[in-house]
């Protein structure tokens, strides 16, 4: 007896409509640092400009395509295309363009679609997943894709020791029974399941690196995407051009794609008002408004699941008390940070879950900003006086630093005085690994369609991050977390999920702070770019009018 799960290919509409690892545990997820999530490094990236003047216009033999160029100008320079070593967005977001997924992340961002796969079936004691292959699927070397890939892919994936070994302790075997069947068996009831498959790490690579080393293939790696490879000039660019046999027939329209390496925020900008780029990725928060107001320009937000936070060590006293860390999150006043931060793009956080992700409860009780209750959480504390902490800053993050100067002279109003520490980024991302700190700064992304990312990683001490390296143990959080983890029934799930959420912030065992979209600039001439809730793009639905 299995239950059928059967839906159609997206359409160009619907497709319109991303941290050593710590676990070996049943419930292990991924490496913590990923995209340098602790202590909240900044968005964009401050130095000099390095300007890149390319050709909008076809290039050699890939001029069968219809709208040319593509460039986005960057912040950052990518560290690989190892889908299963690499964690910052900027390798991600160029080789999601060449590795492509079973099934892959919705516009929405809170479920998953068919891919590679057109459909799976469940078996009766959910421990078995049979996935059929769409046909006609080719590499960018000519060869078929085969059920072999696909076993080859995933094995890699989660056999790569010090990777994001995402479902490594929950799968028993990967099994190909003919050329166009893939069958997944795990140890235990597994729910994220589909949505792990879905993500990155998992793409789709021919069996035996074709023939080469994994070294030598991730040179110069090959996929099955609308998009191959072409070079990667370090410090300058990366280029990927236009494969005519994708898929998905007519896609892409674009005959290539290249990311320069533009660290200058108004570099970026007039890059892109001036025609020698089309995207500029993260325009700061500052000049929003101007650009809304420019001419040839679109200046966009798009919903993301990044939330930002204050973190606290539960194990320096007093932070240990539940009255002392609500008394700090009653403190913050939020609705400040984000109009002198944000300049008023943004939210303030109810919960360590964003509303773009799934089973988001917009009902939890996050503790917002009340002076008289902070004062009274205050006053029940072991240290109703006051007393002296030190808070961690990256040096050089000027965001960050802002953030907790405001917070500072929050907290000094119910008689916590802190003292600001600016520390090298890596030193401070280390020292929170290490407990050797007192109050930071961290912010999350979702990296799949699956709450359990990111409830794991924040509020399980068992996963190994030891509930965002906070210290935070609640029995019935973790207890309710592993429930989650093998529950199917969707209400139910979403039950456990507004649980956990609820019961978190009654603990308050960090600052949730708001909730910020990702900022984007491009070119009116671009058509059909979109940035999903994840941080993913997908540029076989992007044109380039002329």
């Amino acid at each position: 007896m299995t239950t059928r799960e059967n839906e159609e290919m997206p359409s160009t509409e619907a497709s319109e409509a991303v941290h050593g690892s710590f676990v070996h545990d049943r419930f292990g997820r991924r490496e913590f640092l990923r995209r340098g999530a602790v202590l909240g490094a900044a968005v964009g990236l401050s130095g000099p400009a390095l300007v890149s003047l390319v050709s909008c216009g076809p290039s050699g033999s890939e001029s069968s395509g219809k709208g040319g160029n593509l460039i986005i100008a960057r912040t950052a320079e990518s560290e690989g295309m190892d889908k299963t070593m690499v964690f910052d967005n900027e390798s991600i977001w160029i080789f999601l363009q060449m590795y492509e997924t079973l099934y892959t992340v919705a516009p929405d961002g809170k479920k998953v679609l068919p891919y590679l796969a057109e459909s799976y079936e469940l078996s009766k004691d959910k421990k078995e997943y049979t996935f059929h292959l769409r046909k006609g699927v080719t590499f960018h070397n000519g060869k078929e894709m085969t059920s072999e890939d696909v076993k080859f892919s995933i094995d890699e994936a989660r056999n790569t020791k010090g990777g994001w070994e995402f479902i490594d302790a929950a799968i028993d075997s990967v099994e190909a029974p003919d050329p166009t069947t893939v069958i997944i068996k795990t140890k235990y009831k597994w729910a994220p399941l589909l949505a792990d498959i879905a993500c990155f790490n998992n793409g789709i690579i021919p069996k035996d690196y074709a023939g080469k080393s994994k070294e030598e293939f991730y040179k110069a790696p090959i996929g099955t995407g609308p998009f191959k490879w072409d070079h990667w000039d370090k410090g300058k660019e990366v280029k990927l051009v236009r494969y005519p046999d994708y898929w998905q027939k007519g896609k892409p329209s674009l005959n290539s794609a290249t990311w320069t390496l533009v660290p200058d925020d108004s570099t970026r900008s007039v890059q892109v008002q001036g025609g020698q780029a089309d995207v500029d990725e993260f325009p700061p928060f500052s000049s929003i408004q101007k650009l809304k107001n420019t001419p040839g320009v679109v200046m966009k937000l798009f919903p993301s699941t990044r939330t930002d936070y204050m973190v606290l060590n539960h194990r320096v006293k007093p932070l240990d008390d539940v009255h002392v860390s609500r008394a700090i999150s009653y403190a913050v006043d939020r609705k400040a940070l984000i109009e002198s931060v944000l300049f008023g793009y943004g939210e303030p956080a109810n919960s360590f879950m964003p509303p773009q992700v799934r089973y988001y409860d917009p009902d939890a009780p996050g503790l917002q900003f009340d002076p008289d209750k902070a004062r009274q959480e205050m006053s029940r504390s072991s240290v109703p006086d006051g007393f002296n902490i030190e808070m961690t800053v990256e040096a050089g993050n000027d965001t960050q630093t802002s953030t907790a100067q405001i917070i500072q002279q929050q907290l000094k109003q119910i008689g916590i005085d802190v003292k600001l520490q600016q520390l090298d980024p890596s030193v401070a991302q280390t020292n929170v690994q290490e407990f050797k700190y007192e109050i930071g700064f961290s912010y999350w992304t979702m990296d799949i369609a699956d709450p359990d990312e990111l409830v794991s990683f924040a509020v399980d001490p068992t996963s190994g991050s030891h509930s965002f390296f906070t210290d935070y143990k609640n029995e019935d959080v973790i207890k309710w977390t592993h429930e989650a983890q093998e529950e199917f029934d969707d209400s139910k799930r979403a039950e456990l999920y507004s649980k956990i959420q609820s019961q978190a912030a009654e603990d308050a065992f960090m600052v949730f702070l708001y909730y910020s979209d990702f900022t984007y600039l491009y070119s009116n001439k671009v058509k059909g770019f979109k940035v999903y809730p994840t941080g993913n793009y997908h540029l076989e639905e992007v044109t380039l009018e002329a």
